[in-house]
């Protein structure tokens, strides 16, 4: 059984090797002279404006969690697709069903006002 895998085995481990050497040959010729230059931030050749720490609105958040959830429902549907002509009626039922649990999601999100960029304004009442 692990003479199957042999081949697998020996490419990972040479290609392990590969990037150790690379990386070690490269520390060795790298020429050693820190600047103040170089322990700056790169920002595209600017000079960096603002503090690294800022907080972003939520709603970025929200929205690449819903990117996420549909991308992992498309590595899930690409199989299914592929042998969808084996697979039958009971299959494509239970696609249509994980589709629309996933379609009800994102209504829920909708609704709730979620993927809207710009939210009205709600007045501040003081109790």
């Amino acid at each position: 059984m692990l003479l199957d895998y042999a081949n697998v085995l020996v490419f990972m481990a040479l290609g392990a090797i590969f990037v150790v050497f690379n990386l070690f040959v490269g520390w060795l010729l790298r020429p050693n002279n820190p600047t103040p230059e170089k322990l700056t931030t790169y920002e595209c050749g600017e000079e960096p404006v603002g503090g690294s720490w800022v907080q972003f609105n939520i709603r970025f958040y929200v929205v690449a969690l819903i990117y996420i959830i549909f991308s992992v429902e498309i590595v899930f549907l690409y199989p299914w697709a592929v042998v969808f002509k084996e697979l039958g009626l009971f299959a494509f039922v239970e696609m249509m069903v994980f589709v629309g649990i996933l379609i009800v999601g994102l209504a829920y999100a909708w609704k709730k006002g979620d993927l809207d960029w710009v939210k009205p304004e709600t007045p501040y009442t003081r109790s």
